[in-house]
Order: structure tokens, then sequence, then C-alpha cells
């Protein structure tokens, strides 16, 4: 077999481990679309009146159901970045990385298997997500191939926030510790335009609010979903993507290669 075939074959066996565990410990899948979910019906029921009349005319709920639901996309992207995290933490303190690294196999499939493996456990809980949000009053005008670019958005920062919970799990000296060091992402929607415009917020939290990684992607997929302007939020966004990514990745790679006696 060629060297492609061979890494392709072992970040395939890695993929299927992670499947496998995500099949057998269903709690932590449920737990991470549960929460988004939540938040979604809190803000619909019991602010989504208030809030949506605030939003400019007198669309009350509905239109409230409408502009929140790209921040509620990205909390449930951000909660799998912290279950991906606890993975790999799990994987390192419990030795099976020690012993990945004695085997003769493509040493980058162990960390391509989580990433992988949370890409796919993100998509689903998406279309969960996704699904709640069109019951509770979410009205999209999308066509077809609208829905395929915001699918693509959210892999791709799906993908970029996986490489960055890859390292800091890598990084953490217990499961704890991974579990706490991605929860400060949850709230970037929440510090962004996910629930409020940003010229609502004062100037210092306004100039946060409009120059961190989840605002433009939020806002492209309001201009994919709901056809509202999406100007340069949709470069932006693929630019803080490709940078995290690429930092991300060479993070992770650093500190998978290193002296696990060091």
């Amino acid at each position: 077999m060629t060297t492609l075939a061979l890494a392709t074959r072992d970040c395939g066996t890695m993929l299927r481990r992670n499947l496998l565990h995500m099949r057998r410990y269903p709690s932590l899948t449920l737990m991470l679309v549960g929460v988004p979910i939540t938040f979604l019906l809190l803000f619909v029921y019991v602010f989504g009146d208030t809030l949506g009349n605030g939003l400019g005319g007198a669309g009350g709920r509905s239109a409230y159901a409408n502009y929140v639901v790209p921040g509620i996309l990205l909390m449930a992207v951000a909660g799998t970045a912290q279950g991906t995290a606890i993975s790999v933490a799990m994987d390192l303190t419990e030795g099976i990385v020690a012993r990945f690294r004695t085997m003769a196999i493509f040493r980058a499939s162990v960390l391509t298997g989580h990433v992988l493996g949370s890409l796919i456990q993100t998509m689903l809980g998406l279309a969960v997500v996704t699904g709640v949000a069109l019951l509770v009053g979410f009205r999209p005008t999308a066509n077809l191939v609208e829905w395929i670019a915001a699918a693509g958005v959210l892999a791709m920062i799906t993908f970029a926030l996986t490489w960055l919970s890859v390292a800091l799990g890598m990084v953490s000296k217990s499961v704890e510790t991974a579990s706490n060091l991605p929860m400060p992402l949850t709230l970037l929607p929440l510090l962004g335009s996910g629930f409020v415009p940003t010229e609502s917020m004062p100037t210092a939290v306004r100039l946060f609010a409009e120059h961190q990684p989840f605002t433009p992607v939020m806002e492209t997929l309001r201009g994919l979903l709901l056809g509202t302007a999406i100007s340069t939020h949709a470069i932006v966004a693929t630019a803080w993507c490709v940078a995290i990514t690429a930092v991300c990745f060479l993070w992770a790679r650093a500190l998978y290669n290193r002296d696990p006696s060091s």
C-alpha cells in the first residue's frame, strides 16, 4: 500500500473509534445539543416578544426567532468543541495516546480522528437544533444553494474550533481543566451579534463584539438564511477560520509530537 493509502486507512480507523465512542456514550452528545436548545426556547419564549419588538417594528417573537438562531447555532458549535477537548484529555490521561505513539500508524491519524468525529457530531447536532428552531418559529428564506453555503460556513467554523479544542485538550493537565478551558467560546455569541445588534452595546463592548470571530460568521449566516446584507462579513469569517485552523493545527501537532516525559 502507498503512504497515502496507509494514512487514509489509519485516519479512517481513528474516525470509527471516535464514532463508536459517540454511540456508546450518547449522554455527552445529548448534553451538547440540549444546552443550545434550552437557550433557544428560553430566548424565544421568555424574552422573544420584548426583544423582537426592540429590533425595530413590531415583529415580536417571530422576528426574534429569526434573529437569534445563528447565535444559537454558534453556541452549539462551541459546546461541541468543549466535548472534543474533554475527549482528547481523557485519551491523554488514560494513556491510550502514549500507546498510539508506540504503534506503526500515521501519527496525525489520532488527531484527525478526533477532528473528523467532532465535525460529524457537530453537523448532526446542528441539524437537530435547526429542526427545533423551525418548530419554534424560525422562517428562513434561503434557497437550496444558500442552505448548502450556510452548512459550509458552519462546517468551516466547526473545523477551526475543533482544532482549537484538540490543542486545548492536549495542553490540559486533567479532564477537569479541559472541560473548563473552552467554556469562554460559548460566551462569544452573547458578546457578539448573536442575541442583540452590536449597535445597542456600549462602545468598548461594541468594539469587541464587532471584531471577534463569531460575529462575522453569524452575520454571514443571517445573510445566507434570511437575505440580510452580508457585505464583507463572509471574507472576514473565512479569514478568521483559516487563521484559527492553521495556528491551532500547528499547535496541536507540536503538542502531540513533544517528548511525553517533558
